[in-house]
């Protein structure tokens, strides 16, 4: 998923933000309120970890700007504000859930994979197309039973790839949803991962046109 991290204390964020990059996720930051909405408006996120005292622009505005703008991003947020009133405020905004700072990592993401369930795109199923079979709750991939390690780009690409299995992917896309605004790569390193993901599935077995180029478009998975 992409997830956009909204804190101005890098003393959190960042360490999140890693937390959140070793689960295979493309993570950006952004440090106050109007950066963050910039961001929002570059790019489509999954999920937003939305803290309320921002610079510039305050947490319960950037939500509600955001619901007015029809964005279905699930909002959690992140606050040191811990009254009844101010989570119902939070709430009333348009955001899908609450956590109070300081806050366990675990149970965050027990969160956000709750929140997640309720989107059928990102629902926790084991993807699989023929031999081929991604389980995010593990991170594991095989084909025909044999393991594939893969790094995380390539991971990210490809469950990508098996969540929208009869749709063809331009490089454009897969750069938009899977890498960090800041960190942004020419098309050639779509191909670069594209060509190393190939070889790794070949290695244990698949079909060379597993991954199709649709040339002129970018790539697919092979019809089964």
């Amino acid at each position: 998923m992409k997830i956009l991290i909204v804190e101005d204390d890098e003393r959190i964020a960042k360490p999140l933000a890693e937390d959140l990059k070793h689960q295979y996720h493309a993570v950006d930051i952004a440090c106050d309120g109007i950066v963050a909405w910039e961001y929002t408006q570059a790019a489509h996120y999954d999920f937003i970890l939305l803290d309320l005292m921002l610079p510039y622009l305050d947490g319960i505005t950037f939500c509600k700007r955001l619901r007015a703008s029809n964005r279905n991003t699930f909002i959690l947020i992140l606050t040191a504000r811990d009254t009844t009133p101010d989570k119902i405020i939070g709430l009333d905004a348009g955001a899908d859930d609450y956590l109070v700072k300081p806050f366990d990592l675990e149970e965050l993401a027990a969160r956000m994979r709750a929140l997640s369930r309720r989107s059928p795109e990102t629902r926790h199923l084991i993807l699989t197309h023929g031999d081929l079979q991604l389980d995010p709750g593990t991170c594991k991939v095989t084909y025909a039973g044999k393991p594939i390690s893969l790094t995380p780009k390539e991971y990210m690409i490809l469950e990508f790839f098996l969540r929208h299995p009869n749709q063809v992917l331009t490089r454009s896309t897969i750069l938009d949803k899977l890498w960090e605004l800041d960190k942004l790569s020419g098309e050639e390193t779509i191909k670069t991962h594209i060509t190393n993901l190939r070889k790794k599935l070949r290695a244990v077995g698949s079909p060379q046109d597993l991954i199709e180029t649709v040339y002129g478009v970018g790539y697919r998975l092979c019809p089964k």
